[in-house]
């Protein structure tokens, strides 16, 4: 690729990026001096990026009746469960998470060659004559060393803490039982909008007594916890860094 054709794709880069930054940049101007909205309570089946879970399943097993019985098969008790079991129940999530990872690597690598090749005997001393100058032997024609050496070392201590808990909506009932759960929390502080997202699958065998489950019982768990407002946005480089940080190769 020739320099004119980088340099019209880098410009191509920045001139998108500052125009998507022109917009982002209105929409805060026009914010300025206000709180963060919070967003409307919607359907999550219906906001975008909503997909249905699709897992394999084994086979259904038909619910059926004994004769001059009230036992439903399959029923977990006598009487009437008060644990999330449909479309647009609720249950509470108890999110812990506490991880800590700490990794210390250090490699070190050092290569040393010497090499040197000439001609000796008659043949050596006919060539010291006749083609090299004064003071030269062919018994050193050519000598080369190198060396090579190599040392690298990285760490990586990180400690991350979250107790809190959410309130989910049950989004689907798989055909095997198992709950497809979604919630979201919003928290706004003076000027900063703190958001929690639980996602995942659960079985109705986990759901405690009290309608509670706790976050390591979510299969395929998306959880994330952040915010925006003015703080995160002092805390974010400009979008004029951001796009530099992407298309500049040094």
């Amino acid at each position: 690729m020739s320099r004119t054709a980088v340099f019209l794709k880098t410009a191509a880069v920045i001139v998108l990026g500052l125009t998507a930054a022109g917009c982002g940049a209105a929409d805060r101007l026009s914010e300025v001096g206000k709180q963060p909205a919070l967003t409307a309570i919607q359907d999550p089946t219906t906001m975008p990026g909503y997909r249905p879970v699709r897992m394999p399943l084994p086979t259904p097993v038909p619910v059926h009746y004994n004769n001059n019985s009230l036992w439903r098969s399959g029923a977990r008790a006598f009487f009437e469960d008060q644990r999330a079991s449909k479309v647009g129940d609720i249950l509470t999530v108890l999110v812990t998470i506490s991880d800590r990872a700490e990794f210390d690597n250090e490699t070190e690598r050092e290569r040393e060659g010497t090499d040197t090749s000439g001609v000796t005997g008659a043949l050596g001393n006919a060539i010291d004559t006749i083609f090299l100058p004064a003071g030269s032997s062919s018994s050193d024609l050519a000598s080369t060393e190198g060396t090579s050496r190599f040392r690298g070392s990285g760490s990586v201590d990180r400690e991350e803490r979250l107790r809190t808990t959410v309130a989910a909506v049950v989004t689907q009932v798989l055909p095997n039982g198992n709950l497809v759960i979604e919630g979201r929390q919003e928290i706004r502080v003076n000027f900063e909008v703190r958001e929690l997202i639980v996602a995942g699958v659960v079985r109705p065998e986990d759901i405690s007594s009290d309608n509670t489950i706790l976050s390591d019982k979510i299969a395929e768990a998306r959880i994330g916890y952040g915010g925006r407002g003015q703080i995160t946005d002092f805390q974010q480089p400009r979008y004029g860094q951001q796009v530099l940080d992407i298309v500049l190769p040094f």
